[in-house]
C-alpha cells in the first residue's frame, strides 16, 4: 500500500508517520503543501492521502477536491483539530475523518475501511420489485434501507421498492458502498447524506439530497456513528 501524508505541522506528520510504521502498511511519503501533494500524486500512484484540512493558503477541503480529479481512485482519509468540517469532507468522497489528537486503533480502522472499498462488488446489482414492476439497482441508486418485517424497504429518488431479504443481510453486502447502520431498521447510504443534526437524546438526524424524507438514529446508532467517524 502507497500513502501519502498532507500536513503542514512537522510533529503532527511525524507522529502520523511512527502510527503508520507501527502499522507495517508500506510506503509513505510526506508532503507540507498543496503543491508538493498534487506534484506526489501526479510522479506516483497512492492508494491513500491522509489530508489535513487546516493548512495555510490551500485547504485540504480544497486540496481533496482536487486530488479526486486528478486520482479518482484515491482513498482520502482527512485529519483535523476540528469536527465541524465532517459532512464537507464526506461529500468529497472521504472514506475516513479523524479528529486530533487521534489514536492507532482509529487509524487502523480508517485503513480496514480503505481496504474494504479497494475489494467491494464493483458490479453488484440488486433486484427489486415495486408493484408489478422489477428494479435493478445500483448500490450508489439507494439513499437509505428500511426493515420491514423478513424484507426490506429500498429509498431512491424515485420512490420505494422492496427487497426480499433481511436488513441484517443486506447490510453486509452494503459496507463496502459506504452505508451504515444508525438504526436496527435503518441503513443510509453516507454519499447521499445532505446534513446531520443532533436531536433529542443526543441521536442523530439525517437528511438527503435527492428526497425529502429525514431518519432519525437510535441512541446506540448514534453513538456507533460518532464513535465510527471520530465525532
Amino acid at each position: 500500500m502507497k500513502i501519502l501524508i498532507v500536513d503542514d505541522e512537522e510533529l503532527a506528520r511525524a507522529r502520523l508517520l511512527r502510527m503508520l510504521n507501527t502499522l507495517e502498511l508500506g510506503f509513505v511519503r510526506e508532503a507540507t503543501n498543496a503543491n508538493e501533494a498534487i506534484e506526489a500524486i501526479k510522479q506516483e500512484k497512492y492508494d491513500v492521502v491522509f489530508l489535513d484540512i487546516n493548512m495555510p493558503q490551500t485547504s485540504g477541503l480544497e486540496l481533496g477536491y482536487e486530488l479526486k480529479y486528478l486520482d479518482p481512485q484515491i482513498a482520502i482519509i482527512f485529519q483535523t483539530a476540528y469536527e465541524e468540517h465532517a459532512l464537507k469532507a464526506f461529500d468529497i468522497g472521504a472514506v475516513g475523518y479523524l479528529v486530533k489528537p487521534y489514536s492507532l486503533e482509529q487509524v487502523k480502522n480508517s485503513i480496514e475501511r480503505v481496504k474494504l472499498e479497494q475489494t467491494k462488488e464493483k458490479d453488484l446489482r440488486i433486484l427489486s420489485k415495486s408493484g408489478d414492476n422489477y428494479l435493478l439497482l445500483k448500490p450508489q441508486e439507494i439513499h437509505y434501507v428500511k426493515a420491514d418485517l423478513s424484507e426490506v424497504m429500498l429509498r431512491t429518488a424515485k420512490g420505494f421498492s422492496y427487497f426480499a431479504q433481511k436488513i441484517s443481510d443486506l447490510q453486509k453486502k452494503l459496507e463496502a458502498y459506504n452505508f451504515v447502520r444508525i438504526h436496527r431498521s435503518y441503513l443510509i447510504n453516507m454519499d447521499e447524506i445532505k446534513e446531520i443534526e443532533t436531536i433529542e437524546q443526543s441521536k442523530l438526524r439525517f437528511t438527503f439530497r435527492n428526497c425529502s424524507d429525514s431518519i432519525e438514529s437510535s441512541k446506540d446508532g448514534a453513538k456507533a456513528f460518532r464513535e465510527k467517524f471520530s465525532l
